[in-house]
């Protein structure tokens, strides 16, 4: 045999061992292989696909999320009913004969309400508007859980427009009260509540967002009741907002939601809203739950005008803001703080002082033994005098 036909021979025999080898093996060298591959790939697309949803949802979360989820729990719907006496006057009320049978009549009349409030304790005290439930007579509150609980009114206040109930229950969530001297222009805010009793359907509040557009608003008074150094927001609050709570991006209250700008022909929100100022609400609410009332009984002594183009001139004062002291009470608080008449009062501790109206709405703030500080102009010379607001003899 030739040393060719011989090297054929054996390329031959090797090919066929080889090729039996694969064959008998076939199932381990490339099926189960090829199944473990694939079954392999398909897992992690699997894994991927997870991975990817979870990270989607977690950028859903945003810390504006997190703060509604864990403050709306304290916000709760309040429905009120108040008894109101109503007078009928009938035509025949002077009549000689008919006046005797239909004469004027006082008929009562039940009244009811919406609004919003706050749960700040973990045993029960809630905060909300005097024009919530100051003067009302039955009071229910509905927590987000969808109980209901009748509330006992602790104590109201008119002057700043809050009120202080209270239900029986423990261990409740409650939201902490923030710093509203710290507040920052243009910080994320959530307002919560009730707007149009939509709480009542889904016991759930209503949330908006927005930010602090301005602070140390001073307003003008609505019946009686003075607002001063108010937080103005453009997170939505309608009709039943009121009382609801206004938080920061950390879940901290730093206002109660009060009042609403509305354009003219309108009653719903513009994107111009007011809360109290916590700092003010933490004052004022001591004082109804310690006292039930806070008291305002004080003097001055003050006879003041508010400053017009021609004062302003007289005292060569850059503008119209402030009040000049026209008169000062012999042994008044205002006579024993040094105060004159002709002093300009530009500033009463750290608020500013436009006019008369705010001059008092100002003062509304301090309670009877408080000890204020204020700014004067005096001969073109600007004097600091400190006043105690002394109960009236």
């Amino acid at each position: 045999m030739s040393k060719i036909e011989i090297i054929l021979s054996n390329i031959i025999i090797t090919v066929a061992i080889v090729t039996a080898f694969f064959y008998l093996n076939k199932s381990e060298f490339l099926g189960n292989n090829d199944f473990t591959l694939q079954k392999d790939t398909i897992f992690i697309n699997q894994d991927n696909s997870l991975s990817l949803n979870e990270e989607i949802t977690n950028s859903r979360n945003t810390i504006i999320t997190n703060t509604v989820k864990n403050v709306s729990p304290a916000v709760v719907g309040i429905s009120v009913k108040e008894v109101r006496q109503y007078q009928y006057n009938s035509p025949f009320e002077n009549h000689p004969f008919w006046g005797r049978f239909f004469g004027n009549q006082v008929f009562n009349k039940e009244i009811s309400g919406l609004g919003s409030g706050a749960i700040i304790s973990a045993d029960g005290y809630i905060l909300t508007n005097d024009h919530v439930a100051g003067t009302a007579d039955e009071i229910t509150v509905t927590m987000s859980n969808g109980k209901h609980y009748k509330a006992q009114k602790i104590g109201t206040d008119l002057t700043s427009d809050i009120c202080l109930l209270k239900i029986d229950a423990k261990n409740l969530p409650f939201i902490p009260f923030g710093n509203s001297d710290n507040i920052l222009i243009g910080e994320w805010v959530v307002a919560l509540g009730n707007p149009f009793g939509l709480f009542d359907v889904s016991d759930k509040p209503t949330v908006t967002v927005g930010v602090i557009s301005a602070s140390n608003m001073n307003l003008s008074p609505v019946e009686n009741r003075y607002y001063t150094d108010m937080i103005q927001t453009d997170a939505s609050i309608n009709q039943g907002n009121s009382g609801g709570p206004l938080v920061n991006s950390l879940g901290e209250l730093i206002g109660m939601n009060t009042l609403i700008w509305t354009a003219q022909g309108s009653s719903g929100n513009v994107g111009v809203g007011f809360a109290i100022p916590s700092n003010k609400l933490k004052k004022v609410i001591s004082e109804l739950k310690n006292n039930g009332v806070f008291e305002r009984n004080f003097w001055t002594g003050l006879n003041i005008h508010s400053i017009d183009e021609g004062i302003a001139k007289y005292y060569n004062l850059p503008n119209t803001r402030g009040v000049i002291i026209t008169d000062v009470v012999y042994n008044s608080p205002a006579d024993i703080a040094g105060l004159q008449p002709g002093d300009i009062i530009k500033q009463i501790n750290d608020f500013n002082v436009d006019n008369y109206e705010t001059l008092k709405g100002i003062l509304q703030n301090y309670k009877t033994g408080e000890v204020v500080n204020i700014k004067i102009i005096r001969n073109n010379t600007e004097l600091i005098k400190s006043m105690k607001l002394s109960k009236r003899k």
